[in-house]
């Protein structure tokens, strides 16, 4: 069953769009941080150990300058960390739902650049929410701040612009307008700054939903703020593969087989009478009476061994270069199963 489950989980993520992705890399991170949670509790008296606390804030960002001079890609991560179940719950449905929209609308390839830059609106938000309110004390005490919701907000804010009238049902209230909903969630985050709950990620929030109105706002004059960060990625991409890329002496060299006596291992191993396609190309055939070289599959050989003799030969000589039988046999191997 696990197997089962990771393999749809490999495949959603190698063929699903960035959505999907995005949701998958989310729940994973509050797996991780909610499994070390567990473990350190049970073996630290069901406390809550600081390195715990070490643990999470070293992917969180900080009105510490001195965290994030020391953690500076907390800038990045998170936006992908999450430690309360409905935290991650409500923000990964709005990115499904919405996200889905925005995809389809604007491309997939702008879905994760957005992402990314809604994130980092909604850290300079808390930065600066931090330091010009005092929202965070004297600073003795450093605040973090992590969570989806900022770059969420600059997605669905992003969605309503573009699709105004697109319409969804919601649970109890039944078919709303995408403007209705957005506008909703802007007033509404105003409205908590004058609480003194999670202000912090309030001003997040305020962030990605102001990040969402500049990408549209740019988008509709022709400039798209998601280029940047799609080069980058890319950039990044590409470096990746780089480095898992054989190096090119590697790919030139590639396997050989080893020969004796002018044949090859399987071909003296095997004995004398080898069919012409198992021989190593360049070598000559063994005359049959016909006076042609042989095209008689070798009873002796197993057939992998014939099967990769045939692919030896087609790699070397080209597809054409196989007589009628060799072909036939490479059609049934081919449908072997």
């Amino acid at each position: 069953m696990l197997q089962s489950i990771w393999d749809d989980i490999r495949r959603e993520f190698d063929y699903g769009n960035m959505i999907s992705r995005i949701i998958i890399v989310n729940a994973a991170i509050y797996l991780l941080i909610n499994l070390a949670w567990v473990f350190l509790r049970i073996f630290n008296g069901w406390e809550t150990p600081n390195l715990y606390l070490d643990i999470r804030n070293f992917l969180a960002i900080s009105n510490s300058g001195w965290h994030m001079l020391t953690h500076p890609w907390s800038i990045f991560t998170h936006m992908f960390l999450h430690e309360g179940f409905w935290h991650i719950l409500f923000n990964m449905l709005w990115l499904f739902w919405f996200g889905r929209i925005f995809g389809d609308l604007l491309g997939d390839r702008r879905v994760l650049p957005l992402y990314i830059l809604g994130g980092l609106a909604g850290a300079v938000f808390f930065f600066l929410g931090a330091a010009l309110t005092g929202f965070a004390g004297d600073g003795s005490v450093p605040h973090y701040a992590f969570g989806a919701s900022a770059a969420v907000m600059c997605i669905v804010v992003a969605t309503g612009v573009f699709a105004p009238d697109y319409s969804l049902r919601l649970l109890l209230l039944g078919t709303v307008r995408i403007k209705y909903i957005v506008a909703f969630v802007v007033i509404m985050n105003i409205i908590s700054l004058g609480s003194d709950v999670n202000t912090g990620g309030t001003f997040g929030h305020l962030g990605g939903i102001a990040m969402g109105f500049l990408f549209a706002w740019y988008l509709r004059r022709g400039t798209d703020l998601t280029t940047p960060v799609q080069a980058a990625i890319r950039g990044v991409d590409d470096l990746y593969h780089s480095l898992l890329r054989p190096s090119k002496d590697h790919a030139k060299r590639g396997p050989r087989a080893a020969f004796r006596g002018g044949k090859s291992v399987k071909e003296t191993a095997a004995g004398p009478q080898r069919p012409s396609f198992m021989r190593r190309a360049g070598s000559s055939s063994t005359p049959q009476s016909g006076g042609g070289p042989s095209t008689t599959l070798d009873s002796e050989a197993t057939h992998q061994e014939q099967l990769d003799a045939i692919l030896d030969k087609i790699k070397e000589r080209g597809y054409n270069s196989l007589s009628k039988e060799e072909k036939e046999f490479l059609f049934r191997a081919s449908n072997r199963n």
